[in-house]
């Protein structure tokens, strides 16, 4: 009974959904919408240097938010925590074991920024970091990730089922 339209596209910033938000968001006038962003923010600073600061990213994601819920007073938005694991490059260059001391003080500070968010604006917030870390330390980072940022169908288990608990809370 619900229609899933995913418009996530590999690589992409927050600064980059922020710019889509009208085209792929508000047009689209969905009654629900999960948002995942933040790890391409800290990983392009390292391999591209355009990256997003920890600053940038809050605000920019808080006028994200701001906007999506003024132009749809009725969505209900779920907020999912990013997370990383350490992983080698994979075969289209991404890989986070270069970056990994850097990346793991990081996350840590983007995650209690959506954590804020979502207290802010009184959003569901699914965490997922420590999760991912557990399991990425029982069976390794590549089984639930394939570069440590990008979930295989494990990984996306694993986060479709915390999303699907949150999801049913707010449907009722």
């Amino acid at each position: 009974e619900y229609k899933f339209i995913n418009r996530g596209i590999y690589g992409n910033r927050t600064i980059d959904v922020y710019s889509r938000i009208k085209k792929d968001i508000i047009n689209l006038k969905p009654d629900y919408l999960s948002l995942l962003v933040g790890i391409n923010d800290m990983l392009h600073e390292y391999t591209r240097q355009d990256g997003l600061d920890a600053k940038k990213y809050e605000t920019i994601y808080s006028m994200m938010i701001e906007e999506i819920k003024e132009a749809l007073p009725e969505i209900k938005i779920i907020l999912l925590e990013p997370f990383v694991l350490k992983a080698p490059r994979c075969e289209w260059g991404c890989g986070t074991e270069d970056f990994w001391d850097k990346l793991q003080y990081e996350i840590i500070e983007r995650c209690e920024i959506v954590n804020k968010i979502a207290k802010k604006y009184e959003l569901p917030f699914v965490p997922l970091r420590e999760t991912f870390n557990e399991l990425g330390a029982k069976n390794g980072s590549l089984a639930w990730t394939f570069d440590g940022i990008h979930p295989t169908p494990a990984g996306h288990k694993i986060i479709g089922e915390k999303l699907e608990r949150e999801f049913l809370k707010i449907i009722k």
